[in-house]
């Protein structure tokens, strides 16, 4: 059982390294951008906690065969719960309400011919490079070469004075690249725009080309901008003006015949044949007639309305016109494949390259890379953008790329995604050293031929809300999943900006393109703009739970993840347990994050996940069943040991989440025998949020860990490792 198998340090220290550089764990999750996806070895470690006998640590690399078990995820978002169950042999069951999430858990698990895969995308990528190759060369600085490829071309926003007229550049700063993955640094000069490479970007010189002094800091700052022709202070943004207008500015590029005599990274300022090829694209496509191209409205929502804000209107204004032929080209080539999984990857693939073929994506001035529209999980819009090479540049015959964001980065994650689904494998960490363990006997899909003919697993996929679900009683052996944490990330409006695309090109026969949007009113996230509170997220978790408790097999577990920075967040989680008559049996802490994640890197926010386990019947410590603030400060202290010895170096943030778990977990065991299902969900709120007083919350735990919370950093930096330590123990039970 999960409660006295799952090794907390063994698969901390996995899940810490995972979230580190997941791809390199769980290459499947490159089938498409999901967000907040957990760590594949966490919930491997519970299927195999809950379901085979022995030593977590050494059935962790071997091979299993769960053939039978039905497993189901009423939240599947990216699926990994799915992918981890159905690769052990599981039977398995999602649902969600987002057609994007659907599709993408479909395309990771469905099989693939990846030979005709392979050839296809040889063919989009030959003819892309007929069409458009040529916009995407540049002549070398250094060599002079004309075939230099071009990795990123940097854009600025340009405004017009309300006072006279001008065209002036919305720049917040001058530093282009900093001194970190480049000899020097980059200096844009405010006057020629010339690019100025200084040791010292404090004490930066002059202009070598013109002799301006060169600065830092730019004009534009707090949504207001100086014009250099006037003087006049103009506000931006100005929806009124309709969508942004850019300038390029920048180029950063890669020579292939002077690389291996110059040190660094190749930039330059645009020439005029830059320039002239960038007009080219535009002429051609103003030539086209589009077909794929999605003309939608942008809809009003929480993160929408801030692309209101700037004058976007149409999901197609979000790209220049550079973008929209490549990819209307891109379009076309993909739908006259015949094959239909065939042209549906090279679907997804084209979805999820628009991530980074956009004008919202930002260049990273420290790494020196594009930053991908969902970098922050929102649609953050910057004065400095990035386009990226819509081709990409493969790295001769070492199997990588140089840069990101083009087919050819795409395509090469995809392929390594199906080839992991054929012979999976884990990363065992010896030495100070990653070593590949092949886990021969597993695979990820619906069949896969044998010797003695074709094996099957069943994979019931659904695009609807869990809420419809009509599961047999008694039917499920587990359900394992991640669900939605209320208002953090606004799935479907983000997902939109992929959906229009997809929807035109993609084929499905369930219908799950039918809808215009991913939408849906029934969404179980916090949502201002859809007067969804936290009583519309509580009732709908809560009839989930409820359903999903009825169709458990007895003693079966319901196992999830959660955590918020909000003691509030927590509410609707116990209320729907109370609800659906489940005891939380367990709240084990496990990262779920990453620390250098550009939305938590430097934040008070937490990496560790509370997994809750839940059971209808079962046994739990008698030790972990205490009343008071001190003694849940002393559970807290125990976490924290078994997770610094995974390697681990928990935060502030962190130590308040394992808390929380704690103290929801108790406020449950104390409500459960007199919970009203009938109350409101309000008052229900109420009564969990008084059990958790009475614990002593937050403040009261706080309080007994004033040793621990100063020896912590405050807020998030990547994680630290620390040496292993052993834990153990044998505990009384009490039943439930």
């Amino acid at each position: 059982m999960i409660e006295k198998n799952f090794d907390i340090p063994f698969i901390s220290n996995l899940a810490l390294h995972e979230k580190q550089i997941q791809q390199n764990y769980r290459p499947i999750i490159a089938v498409h951008k999901w967000f907040a996806r957990r760590p594949g070895t966490l919930f491997r470690g519970l299927l195999l906690s809950e379901f085979v006998e022995g030593s977590l640590k050494e059935n962790f690399y071997k091979a299993h065969n769960l053939k039978g078990l039905n497993i189901a995820d009423p939240f599947m978002g990216g699926g990994t719960p799915l992918i981890e169950a159905n690769r052990l042999g599981c039977n398995i069951i999602g649902y969600d309400i987002n057609p994007m999430s659907y599709w993408i858990v479909r395309q990771e698990i469905e099989r693939l011919d990846l030979e005709a895969y392979r050839k296809a995308a040889d063919e989009l990528q030959d003819s892309l490079t007929r069409e458009v190759g040529s916009f995407y060369k540049t002549v070398c600085l250094k060599c002079g070469s004309p075939n230099a490829h071009v990795k990123y071309f940097i854009w600025v926003k340009t405004l017009v004075c309300n006072e006279c007229k001008g065209t002036f550049d919305l720049l917040p700063g001058y530093l282009l690249a900093m001194n970190r993955r480049h000899p020097k640094n980059v200096i844009f000069c405010s006057k020629c725009g010339e690019l100025n490479e200084v040791e010292d970007h404090k004490n930066p010189g002059i202009c070598q080309a013109c002799g301006k002094a060169l600065t830092i800091k730019g004009p534009a700052k707090r949504n207001r901008c100086a014009c250099p022709y006037c003087g006049k202070i103009n506000k931006y943004p100005d929806a009124l003006n309709g969508p942004p207008q850019h300038r390029m500015v920048a180029i950063e590029y890669h020579c292939h015949e002077c690389k291996s005599n110059h040190q660094g990274r190749f930039f330059k300022k645009p020439d005029r044949e830059d320039l002239l090829k960038y007009e080219k694209a535009s002429e051609q496509w103003k030539s086209l007639s589009p077909k794929f191209v999605p003309d939608d409205e942008i809809p009003p929502g929480d993160e929408t309305d801030r692309l209101h804000r700037w004058g976007y209107r149409r999901y197609r204004e979000m790209f220049n016109e550079r973008q929209l032929l490549g990819l209307e080209l891109s379009c076309r080539i993909i739908s006259g494949f015949p094959d239909d999984r065939v042209r549906n990857a090279l679907a997804t693939n084209l979805s999820d390259l628009l991530r980074y073929q956009n004008m919202l994506c930002r260049y990273d001035t420290m790494a020196l890379k594009s930053l991908d529209i969902f970098s922050v999980h929102g649609f953050p819009v910057g004065l400095v953008q990035c386009e990226s090479n819509l081709l990409g540049i493969p790295n001769g015959s070492r199997g990588t790329n140089v840069g990101s964001g083009g087919w050819s980065n795409i395509v090469l994650k995809y392929v390594r995604a199906k080839e992991y689904c054929e012979k999976p494998y884990e990363i065992k960490h010896q030495s100070g050293r990653k070593v590949q363990v092949a886990i021969k006997g597993e695979w990820i899909g619906e069949s896969k031929g044998t010797i003695d003919g074709t094996e099957s697993r069943g994979v019931n996929l659904y695009c609807c809300s869990s809420t419809f679900s009509n599961l047999p009683t008694a039917s499920l052996d587990a359900v394992l999943t991640d669900p939605p944490y209320y208002a953090n990330v606004q799935y479907a409006e983000l997902m939109d900006f992929c959906y229009t695309w997809l929807r035109r090109l993609a084929t499905d026969s369930n219908g799950v393109f039918n809808k215009s949007s991913t939408r849906d009113e029934n969404e179980l996230t916090g949502n201002i703009t859809m007067d969804r509170g936290l009583s519309h997220f509580t009732e709908g978790l809560s009839q989930v739970f409820v359903k999903m408790a009825r169709a458990l097999k007895p003693g079966a577990p319901l196992a999830f993840t959660y955590h918020h920075n909000k003691i509030e967040a927590y509410l609707p989680v116990a209320v729907a347990i109370l609800d659906s008559g489940l005891t939380c049996s367990a709240s084990l802490p496990c990262p779920g994050e990453m620390g250098a994640s550009i939305h938590i890197n430097g934040t008070g926010s937490s990496v560790i996940d509370t997994i809750f386990v839940c059971r209808l019947t079962g046994t739990v410590p008698r030790r972990t069943i205490v009343s008071t603030s001190e003694e849940i400060a002393g559970l807290v202290r125990h976490d924290l040991e078994l997770i610094r010895a995974g390697k681990v170096k928990p935060t502030r943030g962190d130590i308040r989440c394992i808390a929380f778990g704690h103290l929801v977990r108790l406020a449950i065991w104390y409500l459960r025998k007199e919970w009203d299902i009938a109350l409101s969900a309000s008052d229900k709120m109420v009564r969990v949020e008084r059990a958790i007083d009475n614990l002593g919350g937050w403040s009261g735990v706080e309080n007994h860990l004033s040793d621990e919370l100063l020896k912590v950093p405050c807020y998030q930096m990547p994680l630290a490792r620390e040496m292993q330590e052993n834990y153990g123990g044998e505990e009384d039970e009490i039943s439930f």
